[in-house]
């Protein structure tokens, strides 16, 4: 009964403990992800607290910021206590968190190496369930010519790419370099034999138009595998 009691509501407790006042005093940095996390939530349900909640949410999904924004709308509203507003408030903020990183990629300029690639590159394609393939075309100077060009998607085990569209968009863009990614929504970054014959397909075709292919990135959570890091280019 006293741990129910004292889950009731944040409202009891000292204002220095309550998340919102304490990144009004302290700053967003002095908070916990599971005290952000409450902000977005607000209030919780008749046995957890907004923070009790926060903590249940995170910890089924290994306190990790990334699996939590995998999560669909239907799975954030599973949890007692978050209806519809709630899962959309929670979406949005980690979608933000998202865009934020690759505008600072963006922002960056050129690209220089393939973490600045795949820092660009996992905006589109750290989160999702199915496959997606994208190529981002660049000029001379290795500045991206706007951003990544949705090539083809499909289930979870593969998508179908063709070669020819990626090559047709690269002569509209006047680019002189591209570089192709996609995701393997398994976590399992190592690439297939299909992935390798595609890749040997696009690089053939890009020598022919003198358009250099700088990497073909696979897109895990939270990490890469880079072709051109594995001279495999």
């Amino acid at each position: 009964m006293k741990k129910k009691e004292e889950s009731k509501s944040i409202h009891q407790w000292p204002e220095d403990d309550r998340p919102r006042e304490k990144m009004l005093k302290k700053g967003p940095d002095s908070l916990s992800n599971a005290e952000l996390l409450a902000i977005l939530i607000s209030s919780g349900n008749s046995e957890e607290n907004a923070l009790d909640l926060a903590k249940h949410i995170l910890q089924d999904n290994q306190n990790n910021l990334t699996s939590l924004s995998r999560l669909e709308l239907s799975d954030l509203m599973k949890y007692k206590g978050i209806g519809m507003a709630k899962a959309v408030s929670i979406k949005a903020a980690l979608e933000l968190g998202k865009r934020r990183l690759s505008e600072e990629a963006f922002e960056q300029g050129k690209i220089q190496s393939s973490k600045d690639a795949y820092q660009i590159f996992r905006k589109y394609l750290e989160d999702n369930h199915y496959e997606r393939f994208y190529a981002l075309f660049l000029n001379k100077a290795n500045n991206p010519l706007g951003e990544p060009v949705l090539i083809g998607e499909g289930g979870t085990d593969g998508t179908i790419v063709d070669p020819k569209r990626i090559m047709r968009l690269a002569l509209e863009k006047f680019a002189s370099s591209l570089i192709i990614a996609h995701n393997h929504p398994s976590g399992n970054l190592q690439p297939s034999a299909a992935d390798v014959n595609l890749t040997e397909k696009i690089a053939a075709a890009c020598k022919l138009l003198d358009i250099t292919l700088l990497d073909h990135l696979i897109i895990g959570i939270n990490n890469y595998y880079s072709f051109a890091e594995a001279h495999k280019l």
